[in-house]
């Protein structure tokens, strides 16, 4: 084996450990964010600073700024940038950053749940059973039988996890039409759909934004490293690994999301809200099975 391979072979679980790091701490910055800057405000200030961000990266990487499918970039920026940011950001206001994060990224199973009618995957065999440990643990989280609960931030993290869904298939049902580089998608994605957020914060009347030095920090944060950095590493391990493997990084940052939480803000957790979890994680872990035996079948053929 080579240098240059044996070192990629460390790189690539590397890059998904940090990316579930980073991306699981990002949920417990931005609820402190939240003291800061209204909901809407927060959404719109870290999308323009992604966005700003992933164009400078284009620009100094050398590649074309041209907006490749403007109408079905539109449409993935309206849905995984306008929906997901703002509503992500209003259950944070609601609840807490470890329930909200484990809620959103239920959003594989979303996707296979939409990717079916939308894209003509068929869901098969274990998959069934992915989906229905996901869902009964959604159900166990979002307590519907409980009047007691509030239940406004878990629609709004179920709602974020399903606009987050329907910007992948989308993103899935444009690459099959059409060659785009992933990473200027995701610039003009994040540009396009910062304009509305830009709007909501504008219309909608919130508290002004605290422009203390603290805020600052966590929005070059938010934007540069958790948006425009993360962004990065994610499409660069799309490129040079398995989607499997790319997709245990979901499995990781709901878990650092939830301790983080825990250990930094003190958020508790019922025993159906753990049970549900648990269920969720099991759901995610058996599709990433799943993908890892297809892809070990595919190879060996």
């Amino acid at each position: 084996m080579s240098s240059t391979s044996s070192r990629e072979r460390w790189l690539y679980p590397l890059g998904l450990f940090i990316l579930s790091v980073t991306w699981g701490y990002t949920w417990v910055v931005s609820k402190q964010a939240l003291a800061y800057a209204p909901p809407f405000a927060f959404a719109a200030e870290r999308s323009v600073g992604g966005a700003l961000a992933l164009m400078l990266a284009l620009k100094l990487m050398g590649k074309p700024l041209r907006l490749v499918a403007p109408g079905a970039t539109l449409s993935i920026g309206l849905a995984q940038i306008t929906c997901f940011m703002a509503l992500s950001s209003w259950a944070l206001v609601e609840g807490g950053p470890g329930k909200t994060a484990v809620l959103i990224f239920t959003m594989p199973i979303w996707t296979l749940l939409i990717g079916w009618p939308l894209l003509g995957d068929r869901i098969r065999g274990t998959q069934w059973l992915a989906a229905a440990c996901t869902l009964i643990g959604l159900l166990l989280i979002i307590e519907p039988w409980n009047m007691h609960t509030t239940l406004l931030s878990k629609f709004l993290g179920v709602m974020a996890a399903l606009s987050w869904a329907i910007g992948t298939v989308l993103v899935k049902r444009l690459r099959s039409k059409q060659p785009v580089d992933l990473l200027s998608l995701t610039s003009w994605q994040m540009l396009i759909g910062s304009v509305p957020l830009v709007l909501l914060a504008i219309i909608i009347p919130e508290r002004p934004t605290d422009w203390s030095g603290v805020y600052i920090g966590i929005l070059v944060y938010m934007s540069v490293i958790a948006t425009a950095l993360c962004w990065w590493l994610w499409i660069t391990l799309l490129d040079r690994v398995p989607a499997w493997e790319a997709s245990l990084s979901v499995l990781g940052t709901p878990v650092v999301a939830i301790i983080s939480a825990r250990l930094t803000l003190g958020e508790d957790f019922s025993f159906g809200e753990v049970t549900g979890i648990l269920l969720i994680g099991t759901g995610l872990a058996l599709l990433s099975l799943i993908g890892w035996a297809t892809a070990r079948r595919n190879t060996t053929r």
